[in-house]
């Protein structure tokens, strides 16, 4: 188990989606993708499609799934570590499992490791149904050396 550090508390999130959602406004203006939920050690990050980010036969492209997946994961740092812009993606691997066909698009990523270092967790996507997800992925995100 991760030992408990300054700005970590055990058992509850240290951010609420609210203040992401801030976050991301303040940081990244153009961003397509937003923080629906937050709980202790996960995030649902949610996409909203637009013509731009579909496929012919309107399916959701391949890098919007995967960016939301990552948006995720990193929502879901910063519940355990509070907001650091410098968590970053040091590895993320998806497996499409069907087309994403929908005008949201969302992603629960659940933390199963987090470290002094490294945080690990998985991530799944959906659009209409969350019981048949899109795609699975799971990827580590490397805090910054203090």
């Amino acid at each position: 188990m991760a030992e408990e550090r300054a700005g970590e508390r055990a058992g509850e999130s240290v951010v609420s989606a609210e203040e992401i959602n801030r976050f991301l406004e303040a940081e990244f203006p153009g961003n397509s993708s937003g923080c629906e939920a937050v709980g202790d050690g996960w995030a649902i990050a949610i996409a909203r499609t637009d013509r731009m980010q579909l496929r012919p036969g309107g399916i959701v492209s391949g890098p919007t799934v995967f960016a939301v997946c990552d948006a995720a994961l990193y929502y879901a740092c910063f519940t355990r570590v509070g907001i650091e812009p410098m968590t970053l993606t040091s590895e993320l691997s998806i497996r499409f499992l069907r087309p994403a066909r929908g005008a949201e698009l969302r992603a629960r990523a659940d933390l199963h490791q987090v470290g002094r270092r490294a945080i690990i967790g998985s991530i799944v996507a959906w659009t209409d149904d969350p019981s048949r997800p899109v795609a699975v992925a799971q990827g580590t995100y490397m805090r910054p050396t203090v």
